[in-house]
């Protein structure tokens, strides 16, 4: 096989590619072998009659465009692998010679990935949200916990908002009770809100004996009903001091309310600095999306809209949900569905142009090695997710386990070894701008990155070296 790559304009290439007569004769010989399965011939079993005899009974013809139509994918992915295209869509091909007879040429008109530049991606400035925790997000923690072992005490004024009252509660329509609106020694809260809108105002003011009625509609309903109450008791809550001898005996762990404060400030810093770097990476990539000046290729953007949708899809599916009908019930129009993930769309798009960019900068390519640890991650997470299946299915039967011989065979099948190299080569360029970018608060001012992140460059680079082993790159 002969071929030549040819730029074109519009970020487009032709492969041009010839294929020699004694080759494609293979192709027509599978393709007859092909056919033969479909063609009953007396005195040959169904697939056993040679090329002679289908040649002589059905002509060359139809083996010959068989072969054409098999052959000529698995040729144009050799070519491809051997020019190192990057194609993003599906190629425009034409046939130029050889479909009736001799040595097979055919064009390919690919659109390519575009390379682009991203200057300044390694002075990258990132604006985070400061997690500081004041003295009053640890007062409020403290108000709980009191208010958690605190005591309730009867009190002979009206009851007020955050005082409980012990009602009984009858609600009816037409005389019939209401499901759910019967109670008795029911102990609630004031300012709750949790029965109707005019629930909590109508029991504010009222003293133990009182007995209400009125109208109003229950929270979740569209009918009103009738209420009656009766206000049993009016209680406050009385809260403990919080001092050493309480956080002592009630606090585990601790026997100082100084102490108790520090570890809810360190607990409550960690939480929201976990928040944070949940976000790290949307954050870090937003900003260099915008260092992408052209508009990405629509058949990237098209690409990323499908998969998109057909997570939603599955992701409703798998909650028992019809998406058609919930598009219906919200007034949505598929087409407007559909577009409004656009903007996303062509973010994501930026960021896989923008972070080859950073892998060819920094010579973060995947070797042989990476590949090989993230091949052996995904055989251990596909056997994972199978004995997990099979586990939560209740089935006896030992689940079908694949190796990693098997997983490499499935990618260099489908040519599918480049990508994966590329998305490992992706990964580690993401780890590398995280670590390298400036982080700064809303003032501007610089923000330390091994805190940002959680830890440090060296800690980073070690669990990267690991994270093929059975996780996903």
């Amino acid at each position: 096989m002969k071929t030549t790559c040819e730029a074109l304009d519009g970020n487009k290439v032709r492969l041009s590619v010839e294929i020699d007569e004694s080759d494609f004769d293979r192709d027509i010989d599978a393709a007859f072998s092909k056919i033969a399965r479909d063609v009953r011939l007396p005195g040959f079993r169904q697939g056993k009659a040679p090329r002679r005899v289908l040649e002589a009974r059905i002509g060359i013809e139809a083996a010959r465009s068989q072969a054409l139509n098999d052959s000529i994918p698995s040729y144009l992915a050799r070519a491809v692998r051997e020019n190192d295209v990057d194609i993003i869509a599906t190629p425009d091909i034409e046939i130029t010679s050889g479909q009736e007879a001799g040595s097979v040429s055919f064009t390919a008109t690919c659109e390519i990935r575009p390379t682009v530049s991203v200057p300044g991606y390694a002075g990258l400035r990132v604006e985070i949200d400061l997690v500081e925790v004041s003295d009053s997000d640890i007062d409020d923690v403290v108000t709980s916990e009191r208010r958690r072992l605190g005591t309730l005490v009867d009190v002979s004024r009206p009851a007020g908002v955050g005082d409980f009252v012990t009602i009984d509660l009858v609600g009816t329509r037409d005389g019939e009770p209401v499901v759910g609106l019967a109670v008795d020694d029911w102990s609630y809260e004031i300012g709750k809100n949790w029965v109707c809108p005019s629930f909590d105002e109508q029991l504010t003011g009222a003293v133990a004996g009182a007995e209400l009625s009125f109208t109003d509609t229950p929270n979740g309903t569209e009918e009103p009903a009738d209420f009656a109450v009766k206000v049993g008791a009016v209680q406050e809550l009385s809260l403990p001091e919080a001092d050493d001898e309480w956080v002592a005996a009630n606090v585990d762990g601790f026997d100082n309310v100084a102490a108790w404060r520090d570890a809810v400030r360190e607990r409550m810093n960690q939480a929201r600095w976990d928040q944070v770097r949940q976000n790290l990476v949307e954050k870090v990539t937003d900003r260099l999306a915008e260092l992408v000046e052209i508009d990405p290729p629509e058949s990237m953007v098209s690409a990323d809209l499908q998969r998109r949708v057909q997570n939603v899809v599955q992701q409703f599916s798998a909650q028992g949900m019809n998406l058609e009908q919930w598009l219906q019930a919200t007034g949505q129009e598929p087409a407007d569905f559909v577009e409004s993930f656009r903007p996303q769309s062509v973010t994501a798009a930026k960021v896989d142009l923008a972070l080859r960019a950073v892998v060819v900068a920094e010579d973060l390519g995947a070797s042989d090695d990476d590949v090989e640890r993230e091949l052996v991650g995904i055989a251990q997470r596909t056997n994972e997710n199978a004995i997990r299946q099979q586990m939560m299915s209740g089935s006896k039967k030992k689940p079908r386990l694949v190796s990693v011989d098997q997983v490499r065979a499935a990618y260099v099948a489908n040519d599918a070894l480049v990508e994966l190299a590329a998305e490992i080569a992706k990964s580690k360029a993401l780890d590398w701008l995280v670590h390298h970018v400036e982080y700064v608060d809303a003032s501007g001012n610089a923000l330390d990155s091994d805190t940002v992140v959680g830890h440090s460059e060296a800690d980073h680079q070690h669990d990267h070296d690991h994270e093929h082993d059975g996780e996903p790159a």
